[in-house]
């Protein structure tokens, strides 16, 4: 499929979406029976239709969501904290990391992400396929932008811990901090700025120096 076939559908079914939300909006409410019409839904489908356009498109609640290509500051620290998980956990033998552009399906609702940096256990590698994980990793990181900071702190988060993600890290280059979410029968929320654990389960494997991932640029 052509990036302007493609874009045309987009753009027809958004088009039908805000014509049946201002229908919905403006029709005088009954005390009757009142219809609802289902909105069409974007699907982690129809963004693996789309030519590579060095954006990054996921589908969250039937919604299209676009991010930019990153920044300098964003790969730099991408870069540092993929070598420290990498050290840490690959070459260990612990799991396999992954990193962006590389997606995550969530089959059952028909979502579907790009994290930043993705890591899933040894255990668990069989949801490793050739398209993408397809089911929930052990962790996801998302590292903040201007144009995703309110979604991955609030969509993301929603999205990743419904999914049964075990665990979802926001980094926040500007404080230099990160933002940690585990989730399950307790869930916890835990923000670190000089040492970060790095747990697989409940055991800590080792621990990553945020002064090092978040040391100035040149």
């Amino acid at each position: 499929m052509t990036w302007r076939r493609w874009q045309a559908r987009v753009e027809r079914r958004l088009r039908v979406r805000a014509t049946l939300r201002s229908d919905l909006e403006t029709t005088p409410a009954r005390s009757y029976d009142v219809p609802t019409m289902p909105l069409p839904s974007i699907t982690w489908h129809d963004v693996q239709q789309m030519p590579d356009d060095g954006n990054r498109y996921e589908a969250i609640d039937g919604e299209l969501h676009v991010t930019l290509a990153p920044g300098t500051r964003h790969a730099r620290v991408s870069k540092r904290l993929q070598y420290a998980l990498d050290r840490i956990l690959e070459r260990r033998g612990l799991g396999e990391i992954f990193v962006a552009p590389y997606g995550v399906e969530f089959p059952a609702t028909g979502e579907g992400v790009q994290p930043d940096i993705v890591f899933v256990s040894g255990e668990r590698r069989d949801i490793v396929a050739e398209a993408g994980i397809v089911g929930a990793p052990d962790l996801a990181v998302e590292i903040l932008s201007p144009s995703t900071a309110s979604r991955d702190r609030t969509i993301k988060l929603r999205l990743y811990e419904r999914q049964g993600v075990r665990e979802y890290w926001i980094v926040d280059a500007d404080e230099n901090a990160i933002d940690v979410w585990r989730f399950g029968k307790e869930p916890l929320h835990e923000r670190f700025t000089e040492a970060l654990p790095v747990r697989l389960g409940t055991e800590e494997v080792g621990v990553i120096d945020l002064n090092s991932v978040f040391a100035p640029d040149f």
